[in-house]
């Protein structure tokens, strides 16, 4: 990575990381217990022997925090995918519907839509992004002077090899960064400014979390537990999966 490039991403990720720890700091403080059990399997942590509440709270929050976290820091890396194109000049943030940023190599008009990994949708949504794909085409082909486009699916970290579906180019890792760049060695610099501060960070969002684990726990044993302690397993799976009325 050249210097003036390395100085630009730097600045963006010191900039946008800081919103991304403020999140995860504000989105612990509005877990509620309720909110924490719902949809939980309590049958699997049964057969997974948790009976001290604090260790039940502890993987439940561990949970919920890894799915939160990945969807929005792939949001940040969408964003930085955007701002690298734009800053080496490759590039721009698109327009179109469902695409995140376009880049025109050798006469050829790539339309990406970006993705954090390879698992970033189910059925409904893979099939909703070919339909952006086709729509985007559809709309630059009404111009004359469209040239060559090619719908892509851009995915942010994996080693799997570049290959075209059919009906768009799924590139993703190195190979996507360097579409982005020219810069082949980028998929590796970048990692480094993600590590600014987060020492600090990540220190006090651990104080965050053992607050927000205490108070769940007390909120918890006060609940779904008996008086000597124990768990009240029936209690809670009542409380998750009871949609019965009474006669």
């Amino acid at each position: 990575m050249n210097a003036k490039l390395r100085k630009s991403i730097e600045k963006f990720v010191r900039d946008n990381i800081v919103e991304f720890h403020r999140w995860r700091a504000e989105n612990l403080n509005c877990i509620a217990l309720n909110g924490l059990i719902t949809n939980k399997n309590p049958y699997l942590f049964r057969a997974k022997n948790i009976n001290v509440a604090a260790d039940l709270i502890t993987a439940l929050l561990a949970a919920r925090l890894s799915s939160a976290e990945e969807g929005v820091f792939g949001k940040f890396l969408e964003d930085l995918s955007v701002f690298v194109a734009q800053t080496t000049g490759r590039g721009q943030k698109s327009k179109g519907e469902g695409i995140d940023v376009e880049v025109t190599l050798g006469g050829v008009r790539h339309l990406i839509a970006v993705k954090s990994g390879r698992k970033w949708g189910n059925a409904q949504s893979i099939a909703r992004q070919k339909q952006d794909f086709r729509r985007a085409v559809q709309v630059i082909k009404q111009s004359k002077y469209a040239g060559e486009v090619l719908p892509v699916l851009g995915i942010c970290y994996g080693n799997f090899r570049t290959k075209h579906t059919g009906e768009y180019l799924h590139i993703g890792g190195q190979s996507f960064w360097n579409l982005l760049s020219g810069d082949p060695n980028l998929y590796v610099d970048i990692v480094e400014p993600l590590g600014h501060e987060a020492q600090r960070h990540d220190d006090e969002f651990k104080e965050h979390v053992a607050n927000v684990t205490n108070r769940l726990t007390l909120e918890f044993t006060e609940k779904y537990c008996h008086a000597n302690g124990a768990i009240d397993w029936a209690r809670l799976v009542r409380a998750v999966s009871e949609n019965m009325q009474s006669e």
